[in-house]
């Protein structure tokens, strides 16, 4: 079934929420990218290394937990659409108020009450759109909300192709406030998840500890899953503009530079559909597990190319693997998860592993630092979390087609 085919069999208003979500997660996505374009202006307009700067990165993935515990439990209790709305408006404004730092100490701050607010909306619009369609759709779909990461990404490179040698990095970040125009397509369009009326209609309004109970395990499980999938994530994208700039010799802003991340991010979105679209036959571990393993041989041509044409057939494929398993995760943690709890649990869990992957910009960089070098640090790190992620997922759970609100 391609994309277009499962979008028909939705409703009008089943489109407008996946719309919505997808645009939320893209959005989400362009204003965390865009920090990660500037990390070398940043460090030269403060005086600081670049590695103190990447705590900024590392500061807007701790908060993200915090920000997934407090809007999911919002959402689970009020709603999946206003709890949304709330979410991505503040979102907006912290990236905006970033770009008016007057020291890095004030930017840190920024960054992390950023990834607070970022931290929220991953969790409740996977949650919303996974609970507004038919279960078959759920495969493809996942694939379509995933690929807005890299549509966000490549969004934020465009961005800093076209604009940062006419209005600097502080510039980017007013920018940066474009999303909170999607509040007002959510107020317009959006109805709330059925599933979640559902069963409020049955439950209520449910403590976590209650909602929670006999699916702890559960959660410590999808927490360490995703550790694994944000060190695979975060460790093929954060540093990778560093890389063109650093060992390749593009400056930011350059052509070449801008194609290699749009061959980035084009792969990611093909591998998020193909593969989200493919666990609906083979299943969704089957699926994550067969990506995770097939970037390990694509990674000498990730960094090691030798020419801009090999560089961006690795870049490109890498991607293909990497958010191919992505592409699974919003429809699987979704169908893992209780009902009571399925606006805090995928978005707390995934947030978590985020906390506990935190450091991989700032490790990576560190490593590099004492003589082996980025593009040897980056290929080890993603060979080693690949294998790492195959072996989780093979000793996981699957709840595949399982029925929500009932």
């Amino acid at each position: 079934m391609s994309v277009l085919s499962a979008l028909r069999e939705l409703n009008h208003e089943q489109r407008h929420t996946v719309l919505a979500s997808f645009l939320g997660w893209t959005l989400d996505a362009f204003d965390y990218f865009l920090f990660t374009f500037v990390i070398v202006g940043i460090a030269n307009e403060f005086h600081v290394d670049r590695t103190e700067v990447t705590l900024g990165v590392f500061l807007t993935l701790a908060a993200r937990p915090v920000g997934a515990l407090i809007f999911g439990r919002l959402a689970d209790r009020f709603g999946r659409r206003p709890v949304l709305m709330v979410d991505v408006l503040l979102f907006s404004v912290f990236e905006l108020a970033t770009a008016f730092s007057t020291s890095m100490t004030m930017l840190l701050a920024l960054r992390f009450l950023f990834g607070v607010a970022m931290g929220g909306e991953w969790g409740i619009g996977a949650s919303l759109a996974m609970e507004s369609i038919p279960p078959k759709s759920r495969g493809l779909v996942s694939g379509l909300l995933q690929s807005g990461y890299p549509c966000g990404f490549f969004l934020g490179a465009l961005a800093n192709w076209l604009l940062i040698d006419h209005i600097g990095w502080r510039g980017l970040f007013i920018v940066g406030t474009i999303p909170a125009l999607l509040v007002l397509y959510i107020r317009r369009k959006v109805p709330e998840s059925p599933a979640w009326e559902a069963s409020q209609a049955v439950h209520g309004k449910r403590s976590l500890v209650d909602a929670m109970r006999g699916h702890w395990k559960l959660a410590i499980y999808l927490m360490c899953l995703m550790a694994a999938f944000n060190m695979f994530s975060h460790g093929s994208q954060d540093m990778y503009h560093t890389f063109e700039e650093v060992n390749l010799h593009l400056p930011t802003g350059s052509s070449a530079a801008f194609v290699l991340v749009a061959l980035l991010n084009l792969g990611a979105l093909v591998g998020g559909i193909f593969f989200g679209g493919w666990s609906e036959k083979v299943g969704r571990r089957r699926a994550m597990i067969i990506a995770a393993l097939l970037a390990i041989p694509v990674i000498p041509l990730w960094t090691y190319g030798g020419s801009l044409l090999l560089l961006g057939l690795g870049a490109f494929l890498i991607q293909v693997m990497v958010q191919g398993a992505w592409g699974v995760v919003p429809t699987h943690l979704n169908e893992l998860s209780p009902d009571a709890v399925r606006g805090t649990l995928p978005g707390f869990a995934y947030q978590m592993g985020n906390l506990i992957a935190a450091g991989t910009a700032t490790a990576q960089s560190w490593l590099a630092a004492q003589g082996a070098g980025l593009p040897l640090v980056m290929s080890l790190w993603i060979a080693a979390v690949a294998v790492l992620l195959a072996l989780l997922l093979w000793l996981g759970p699957e709840a595949r087609g399982v029925r929500f609100g009932s």
